[in-house]
């Protein structure tokens, strides 16, 4: 079983996070932990702390010690979305530092970015300069402007936007091939 560790922050971006933590261990083959520093009282993520709670997946307030994070194979980085500004707040900016220190002493561990790599602007990249680049990035329904500074795999997922809202937002959506909910994409393809 491959050990995963979600990092949520406290917005839309955290509770993807939460969501994709019951879906990996649903999934059957992850053993899940939650690093979630600053929850919210706001009900629907009350209701995806229970859900995640009900089916035994750990949460922790804080990031684990470096011998810790060198047992993960994977970090989901779902601090950030596409609303983040400016510079990463405490506790998350030395959470985001101790992510790519994790990643660059563990060779075997994927550093996976949920919509948009954390602390980077949505339309221009990482203009706080935090250096941060995840392995992976997971753009949910479309890639964001972002994605064209970004060098590694890409993926595209969320097959649910419906033909109307694409064509009212030019939203050109990819071509999933049969009944995939998921696509990887090359940097040709996302530069058009």
């Amino acid at each position: 079983r491959r050990k995963i560790l979600l990092i949520c922050g406290p917005g839309n971006n955290g509770g993807d996070g939460l969501v994709a933590a019951r879906h990996l261990f649903f999934f059957g083959h992850y053993d899940c932990t939650i690093v979630y520093p600053k929850r919210t009282s706001k009900e629907h993520f009350v209701n995806l702390v229970k859900q995640c709670e009900d089916v035994g997946i750990p949460f922790f307030d804080e990031m684990p010690g470096a011998e810790e994070l060198a047992t993960y194979d994977a970090i989901v980085d779902s601090i950030f979305g596409f609303s983040f500004k400016g510079e990463p707040r405490e506790p998350f900016g030395t959470i985001m530092k101790q992510m790519m220190e994790a990643q660059k002493q563990n060779s075997h561990l994927q550093v996976i970015s949920v919509d948009v790599p954390s602390g980077w602007n949505v339309d221009e990249g990482d203009v706080a300069k935090t250096g941060f680049v995840p392995d992976i990035l997971v753009s949910l329904t479309t890639p964001k402007s972002c994605s064209k500074e970004f060098t590694g795999r890409h993926f595209i997922g969320g097959r649910f936007l419906p033909p109307a809202i694409a064509s009212k937002y030019n939203v050109q959506m990819p071509p999933y091939p049969g009944v995939s909910q998921v696509m990887e994409v090359t940097r040709e393809q996302i530069e058009g």
